[in-house]
């Protein structure tokens, strides 16, 4: 049984970092053409290829909005999140506290008291 949940977990790892190699070639290609399309030279453009550029710096900026915008909406959900785990660990701390001391009286009765 262990053996099925550490390749479980193992295919679940390789998964994810095939997943955030996927991610990392999009952003890495992504920037780059970005920066490509940033570094064209303006001045010696004709004019229908200036306005073609404006309209893709128009594009990537309302695309760079949006992502923006979902990163900090994926952050506020994580630090929500967080902040509701620290929540519950501090509200089983009692709990906690309270089945420790019942382990520790029973300990002391089972070692220490003789009928």
């Amino acid at each position: 049984m262990n053996q099925i949940i550490n390749t479980i977990v193992q295919l679940l790892q390789q998964g994810i970092a095939f997943i955030f190699k996927i991610v990392q070639l999009a952003w890495t290609w992504s920037f780059g053409e970005i920066l490509r399309v940033a570094q064209s030279n303006w001045q010696a453009l004709p004019i229908w290829k200036m306005v073609v550029l404006a309209i893709v710096l128009i594009g990537i900026a309302v695309m760079g909005f949006k992502v923006l915008r979902q990163l900090w909406d994926a952050g506020e959900k994580v630090l929500r999140a967080f902040v509701a785990l620290l929540a519950v660990l501090v509200g089983v701390l009692p709990y906690v506290v309270i089945a420790g001391v019942i382990a520790f009286a029973g300990g002391w009765v089972i070692k220490s008291v003789n009928f």
